[in-house]
């Protein structure tokens, strides 16, 4: 016999239906009422979590404190990183400036291209 012979065999008397006494057939439900109350939940989906996040009507009063705060959190360090660069920036152009005004820039500024061209678009500037 297959498989196929047996799963048939199986649903056909599956299908037949079987003649239980009163008190096996209670406790048959008492104990498939047992299981379903100790079956582990499902887990969800991996994007079902959109709508705890957001909530049912996805306006911007349904966001938690899970999507604010690190958004928020974020848009500071961005910041805080922005300005750390442009002061950054200003030291080195005031030192280069510091250099240049008493006269102990190196020689090598001096032939460098970028510099001279530099020099020149700031002097036509002002």
């Amino acid at each position: 016999m297959n498989e196929l012979q047996f799963a048939a065999r199986i649903r056909h008397l599956l299908n037949q239906g079987t003649q239980v006494e009163p008190r096996i057939a209670q406790r048959l439900k008492a104990a498939r009422e047992l299981a379903l109350t100790r079956q582990r939940a499902e887990r969800a989906p991996v994007l079902l979590w959109a709508d705890n996040v957001l909530g049912n009507d996805w306006g911007w009063g349904a966001l938690s404190a899970r999507v604010v705060l690190p958004v928020v959190m974020l848009a500071v360090a961005a910041f805080g990183i922005y300005r750390w660069q442009e002061s950054q920036r200003l030291a080195e152009v005031v030192e280069i400036d510091t250099q240049l005004l008493t006269d102990e820039l190196p020689i090598d500024a001096y032939l460098d291209r970028g510099f001279q061209n530099w020099l020149k678009k700031h002097a036509a500037e002002q």
